[in-house]
């Protein structure tokens, strides 16, 4: 991230589309429009330099049809302060990055189900607490990415990963930060 200058933003903003620019101008901090932008050209970087001929669902997430008769390409970009995560894939699929935050009673109430309660309130350390609950929110997270929705609700997290039969989620934990994929089974 040691490139995250208001020059960089302004070298990397004609890169990208009018609707990525708009995007990445939300963010009030540099650094958001920095994640934004870069999160955008490793996606076309592993793309191999596709053009920016999106489709969106009925939620706003893209994907880009490889050619008229083809299937489309799926990805998923997420940003943190612990760093940027690009995934793309033939299926749909989701990731999600956090930095490892703390996770307040209420919370892990207005976002976990009873047994991710049970599971996040009785970790040993406040640390262990933290990750586990970080660990559960990318995993939810990556799901709504992959199904297409996003996060539409706290309630909408709470029985995410019960109800997502067809989708696996894998996590990493690092030494500040979690992240999730989530794809179909």
């Amino acid at each position: 991230m040691s490139r995250c200058t208001a020059e960089e933003v302004t070298r990397l903003l004609p890169l990208v589309s009018a609707q990525r620019r708009e995007q990445a101008l939300r963010y009030k901090h540099v650094f958001g429009q920095y994640c934004c932008l870069r999160s955008w050209m490793m996606l076309k970087e592993l793309m191999n330099g596709v053009n920016d001929d999106w489709e969106y669902n009925e939620y706003g997430k893209p994907s880009f049809r490889l050619s008229p008769l083809t299937s489309h390409l799926h990805f998923s970009i997420s940003h943190s302060k612990a760093g940027i995560a690009v995934v793309v894939d033939s299926q749909p699929v989701g990731i999600d990055i956090e930095t490892i935050r703390h996770a307040t009673d209420e919370l892990i109430d207005q976002t976990m189900n009873e047994e991710e309660k049970s599971r996040v309130k009785s970790q040993k350390s406040k640390e262990d607490r933290d990750r586990e609950f970080t660990r559960l929110w990318t995993q939810k997270e990556a799901v709504l990415k992959a199904i297409g929705t996003g996060i539409q609700s706290f309630e909408q997290l709470k029985n995410i990963l019960e109800e997502s039969g067809e989708w696996k989620v894998e996590s990493r934990v690092k030494d500040n930060y979690v992240y999730s994929i989530a794809f179909r089974k």
